[in-house]
């Protein structure tokens, strides 16, 4: 399994506000015939990792000795359901958990790093066949909000995208959690920085599990709700818990389902060669819904996705790369 990694160092994440590295791992999957066929080139999918998620995470065998997303595609090309291709692995990750993948003068430029770095750097250093219809965004979770999101925006970059769980119709996916973040932070409300106090203590702590849901939501707030000059706005008053509304729709404005509202983002969804999405029945975060939500209102605007669900929750459905990287095959192999 030929897996180089790429020490990339990125000009967009330099000086970013959180201090997290500007040089950053990229593993990056080479196909078998890429020796002993120099001369040939390959489609691209560039694979983006959840929240908490690293870039190395992918070639990390678990417990239960479930192979790798580089072993699981090898097995698909092994049995003819795809053909050969390069997965380029993204390091998405940031002192908040997690970037979104978007640009944010809270936490860096991940949208600039992506496009207008990465991109040009893979497609220089190894055999891509280089244009977008020939080029894919795939993630799950947070990853999957990446994958729907950038190639939304740039369909001059990717011409497909699959989405496994990820992050849409906000109402459900981060509202109802707003209080269990308020509770998070309640312990804090005294002191003269609650957020400040809080990563302070998460920093520190041993055991972080306990701090995830309040963290996500402030990782999302960095992302979607930063202010000018750096720092972000809560969308929700932290003593009562109401819904700032002003913030709560600059989140909205980022929300794939709403996206499709402005006009350049459906053509751009249009244009597209493939438009894969899916999420377990039972994802813990309403992400099946989601899911549901904008194949729908696609569908009553002109535009089919492809749709599956299955009989499972959010967590450990790597499995799930079997049939998404077979669907992108098949869409930009022609």
């Amino acid at each position: 399994m030929p897996v180089v990694i790429e020490q990339f160092e990125s000009e967009a994440l330099k000086g970013n506000p959180l201090n997290d590295p500007h040089i950053r791992k990229i593993p990056v999957y080479l196909p078998p015939s890429y020796r002993r066929d120099p001369d040939r080139r390959y489609p691209v999918v560039f694979m983006l990792h959840g929240f908490t998620g690293n870039s190395t995470m992918w070639l990390n065998v678990n417990s239960f000795y479930q192979p790798t997303v580089p072993e699981r595609f090898e097995r698909l090309v092994s049995e003819k359901q795809s053909g050969e291709m390069i997965l380029v692995f993204v390091d998405g990750f940031c002192g908040l958990g997690g970037s979104q993948y978007v640009n944010s003068e809270a936490t860096g430029f991940y949208e600039d790093y992506v496009i207008k770095e990465l991109v040009p750097f893979i497609d220089g250093k190894f055999p891509t066949l280089g244009t977008a219809d020939k080029r894919a965004v795939a993630g799950k979770s947070s990853g999957g909000f990446g994958a729907v999101y950038l190639a939304l925006r740039h369909p001059d970059v990717f011409s497909a995208f699959a989405s496994h769980a990820g992050d849409m119709y906000f109402e459900y996916c981060y509202k109802l959690d707003f209080p269990k973040a308020i509770n998070g932070l309640y312990r804090y409300q005294q002191t003269p920085d609650p957020v400040g106090a809080f990563l302070s203590d998460f920093t520190l702590a041993e055991q972080k599990g306990k701090y995830l849901d309040t963290l996500n939501i402030l990782a999302m707030a960095a992302c979607y709700s930063p202010r000018a000059g750096g720092g972000f706005d809560l969308p929700f008053e932290l003593k009562t818990g109401e819904i700032r509304p002003e913030v709560w729709q600059k989140w909205l404005e980022f929300d794939p389902v709403l996206m499709l509202d402005k006009s350049e983002y459906l053509d751009a969804l249009k244009s597209l060669k493939g438009r894969y999405l899916d999420a377990g029945s039972r994802d813990e975060f309403s992400l099946h819904l989601g899911a549901r939500i904008f194949t729908s209102k696609a569908a009553s605007l002109g535009v089919k996705v492809h749709h599956e669900e299955f009989d499972d929750g959010h967590m450990n459905i790597n499995y799930r790369y079997d049939r998404s990287l077979a669907y992108i095959w098949q869409t930009i192999s022609g």
